[in-house]
């Protein structure tokens, strides 16, 4: 029997709906890919200290370079929504995606502590022959920019933190919500990133906790690592030189606002933008707003 144009058709839209229902995040991770394509973003692998690291870059060659670093968790795509006001403002944006997460190498006798996540940093400047550069870090890769900035000023020309871990605070969460092990604990995750979250399909969810129980080592051996406080930054910010833009989720419960004002105290001439309505999620769902005040940063 020969199938019809429409039979096919019927197949493979089957297939794709099982493929989402499946894996959704997986779908979802595509399109995100996708969408970076179609907007330019180059997809490339470097050797990094002996570490597979991938990175998404974007903008024109040749032009200053930013190399934005994701947080606890994330990967190189979450700034897609940040970057292209960058590139079109003339930046070359570099987009790592730290060991253990992403699309990089999880090598298991990494630390996977701030200051060694902070000498891959400076490792992949040195892969991509950058001397000095502007370094931006959200969440945990906030935590690991300060480390490069404080530990290695002359390679940063600007800092930009965004949300930012780092100072010697103990979380008011249960830190175990990053690996979480029930749907109950992926909505809780869930309105701790965001200030009005939708909730979360029971498919997703399921998909979300296949996801977690597979990076679940990676994740508990970075959180060990900011819980010790050893890399804790706030006793070493008052040396920072560099213009500093703290930027900053009003709602943001997982690095609460306090903590960036604390750092626009110990940072000289630091300046902090808060935004309304946003949470820690800002450099993504508030890109629209955070954009233009980057660019201008940038530009001083």
């Amino acid at each position: 029997m020969q199938w019809t144009r429409r039979q096919w058709m019927a197949a493979v839209l089957v297939v794709v709906l099982a493929g989402f229902y499946l894996r959704p995040v997986s779908f979802f991770l595509h399109c995100v890919y996708l969408r970076g394509w179609l907007e330019g973003v180059k997809s490339r692998e470097v050797q990094v200290s002996g570490y597979r690291i991938h990175y998404d870059v974007l903008g024109p060659e040749g032009a200053p370079a930013v190399v934005l670093v994701h947080g606890l968790g994330g990967r190189a795509e979450d700034w897609l929504r940040l970057a292209p006001y960058l590139a079109k403002a003339g930046y070359r944006v570099y987009m790592p995606d730290l060991p253990g997460f992403g699309r990089s190498e999880w090598p298991p006798d990494f630390s996977y502590s701030m200051r060694d996540q902070a000498g891959v940093v400076v490792g992949f400047l040195d892969a991509m022959g950058l001397k000095q550069v502007d370094v931006g870090g959200w969440s945990m890769g906030g935590w690991i920019a300060q480390r490069v900035a404080i530990d290695h000023p002359e390679r940063v020309r600007r800092l930009m933190l965004f949300d930012s871990a780092g100072l010697a605070e103990t979380p008011a969460w249960d830190t175990r919500l990053f690996t979480p092990s029930s749907p109950a604990q992926v909505e809780q995750l869930n309105t701790l990133l965001m200030p009005h979250p939708h909730r979360v399909p029971w498919f997703i969810a399921r998909d979300i906790l296949r996801i977690a129980r597979k990076h679940a080592w990676v994740m508990r051996r970075a959180v060990a690592s900011m819980l010790t406080g050893k890399d804790a930054t706030g006793s070493e910010l008052p040396e920072l030189k560099m213009p500093v833009l703290l930027v900053w989720g009003a709602q943001d419960r997982i690095t609460p606002l306090s903590q960036g004002e604390t750092m626009q105290r110990l940072i000289p001439g630091s300046k902090l933008e808060t935004f309304e309505g946003c949470g820690h999620l800002a450099p993504e769902m508030c890109a629209g707003q955070i954009g233009p005040r980057l660019v201008e940063f940038e530009r001083q």
